[in-house]
């Protein structure tokens, strides 16, 4: 008797590799250490993937999202059943992550429409108000290309808003032990200061794609911080200067490591 992920449309591997983002070589990979493999071979040994195959990739991807290494991953996978419950969990923390992404676009759409408002009652906005409305849509356009920001945006998306609050929770954490060893003038090279800057880089990757893609959007991120920590600042709660200057000495110590 054929069950219900057995029957129906079978997916190639480039199919797979086209839907997800991932490459042929990697889907290889999961195969070779058992965390994916397709469950069917055509007559000439081609693969093939079943519906429970796809919602395993699905599972993986987001675990893998999550910060999981493979190992942690195939874990996992092996402890849960592959049942409603497990992936409402994750349609759930990915739903509201979107809908977080979605309030902030109606923030700067209200404000958009603000100011078309006072221009419509032939009253032209002050300066403030553009320079308030710029700060929330040119750091991220100039330091980032519109691939790299749905890159960014789909990442967050992944890791579920859950892991996105504890991540930022992490971090602020983490900026208050570097903020003091910036003020105590610690050596970057110190072991207790390149612990933390290997804490905050890693914590830093959770949001980056693997490969060539992720290199580019940490790379445009630290750009961003760089160039940006002015304006950066003015909406995080420490002073826009130590933060500036925390940036610099965080160049610092990965220079020195």
């Amino acid at each position: 008797m054929i069950g219900k992920d057995d029957a129906g449309r079978r997916w190639s591997i480039g199919e797979v590799a086209r839907a997800s983002g991932m490459t042929v070589r990697a889907l290889h990979h999961y195969d070779e250490i058992g965390l994916l493999s397709a469950s069917e071979r055509t007559a000439s040994g081609h693969r093939r993937y079943t519906r429970r195959d796809v919602r395993r990739l699905y599972r993986v991807r987001a675990l893998r999202a999550l910060g999981l290494s493979l190992e942690e991953t195939a874990s996992v996978l092996m402890n849960s059943t592959d049942d409603l419950a497990v992936m409402s969990d994750l349609l759930k923390a990915q739903l509201r992550e979107l809908e977080a992404h979605a309030a902030r676009i109606r923030q700067l759409t209200h404000r958009l429409g603000g100011l078309l408002e006072q221009i419509d009652s032939a009253s032209m906005p002050d300066a403030e108000q553009f320079m308030m409305t710029l700060e929330m849509i040119s750091v991220f356009e100039t330091s980032f290309t519109t691939e790299q920001r749905e890159q960014l945006a789909r990442r967050r998306a992944e890791l579920g808003q859950e892991a996105v609050e504890a991540a930022k929770a992490e971090w602020a954490g983490l900026v208050e032990e570097l903020l003091r060893h910036v003020q105590d003038d610690t050596p970057v090279d110190d072991p207790r200061v390149r612990v933390l800057v290997g804490r905050w880089d890693a914590l830093a990757n959770r949001f980056h794609n693997d490969g060539r893609d992720g290199e580019q959007t940490r790379a445009a991120a630290r750009r961003t911080w760089q160039e940006n920590s002015e304006e950066i600042g003015r909406s995080l709660p420490w002073p826009a200067a130590r933060m500036r200057d925390l940036v610099h000495y965080l160049e610092r110590a990965r220079q020195a490591g």
